[in-house]
């Protein structure tokens, strides 16, 4: 009868590196070849009851483990630790290596080379990562103008940054890789955005020509506060909004109908959409809005 493995406590949950468990003599390498450990990377291993194929945070320990000195968690990854959902559940664990460092290609791996001075850096979780600033900036000069404004606009929602600290930090490094990209999102950037698929409506609309238009517009009546609208068009009383999974909860569903019929008898039209509609029929909810915004200009013509 065979006997299970002791496992050490301290190597129980947590990524470890395998040849400082087998010097502190808490396990063997013949102990860590077995059924009981997952490798993860080289000489890096996780008990398997610890073991999340999509666990982002597991993959962060785990390079973290192998970082050479100066490197850190940078990007969507540094995002992710500050709280901010902007990375797919498989994603590579992004690093940032100063330019002499030297670290071996995995495919859960993503390796950026960049100067990366002592300011730029700081500790999440006792993680080496980019600070919330450096963060921004680089995920503001990566990937479309869709996937960098939602990433920044992520960040400013959280407040880990502030909107003139990062146009500040951008204009001190106009010659970097990606500058021209990032100008153009710190043009759109708004902090009051509350959600990615809001932001992706707003930056719809906006290349339709449709804008200007007003994000978390509070609408009054007499004096007294109605609602919160995602999207506005003030002057002609048009709102337009996202609608997300939690709005089709019975209780939201209700306090959305009597909230809509409060809009209607300020008399408000307000369009909403689902991420169908943003992404996979862009063309039609901009000719519905296009319609709308054309109709409430007819109307306010003719008064």
């Amino acid at each position: 009868m065979s006997v299970p493995a002791r496992v050490p406590r301290r190597l129980a949950v947590l990524p470890f590196r395998g040849s400082d468990a087998v010097s502190e003599g808490l396990l063997t390498w013949t102990m860590l070849r077995g059924q009981t450990w997952i490798r993860l990377l080289p000489d890096v291993y996780v008990h398997r009851d610890g073991y999340r194929a999509d666990d982002h945070r597991m993959w962060c320990e785990a390079v973290a483990l192998r970082l050479p000195p100066g490197a850190v968690l940078a990007g969507r990854s540094a995002a992710w630790l500050f709280g901010v959902e902007v990375l797919s559940r498989d994603a590579p664990v992004t690093v940032l290596l100063p330019p002499a460092a030297r670290l071996r290609p995995h495919p859960r791996l993503r390796l950026v080379r960049s100067p990366l001075p002592e300011r730029d850096r700081t500790l999440v979780g006792g993680l080496p990562v980019t600070t919330p600033l450096r963060t921004a900036f680089d995920l503001g000069r990566q990937g479309s103008l869709a996937e960098a404004l939602v990433a920044v606009e992520a960040l400013l929602r959280r407040r880990a940054v502030k909107l003139p600290a990062l146009r500040a930090y951008a204009a001190a490094r106009p010659g970097w890789p990606g500058a021209p990209l990032l100008r153009e999102v710190l043009a759109l950037a708004e902090p009051l955005s509350e959600s990615p698929m809001e932001t992706r409506l707003r930056l719809l609309l906006l290349d339709a020509g449709l804008g200007p238009l007003t994000a978390q517009h509070e609408v009054r009546a007499g004096g007294r506060f109605v609602a919160r609208v995602d999207l506005a068009w003030p002057a002609l009383r048009l709102a337009v909004e996202y609608d997300g999974d939690p709005h089709r909860e019975r209780a939201h569903f209700r306090r959305d109908v009597a909230r809509l019929n409060a809009l209607r008898a300020a008399g408000w039209l307000v369009l909403r959409f689902t991420a169908d509609d943003v992404l996979r029929r862009p063309d039609a909810t901009v000719a519905l809005v296009r319609q709308a915004l054309a109709e409430r200009r007819a109307t306010e013509a003719n008064h």
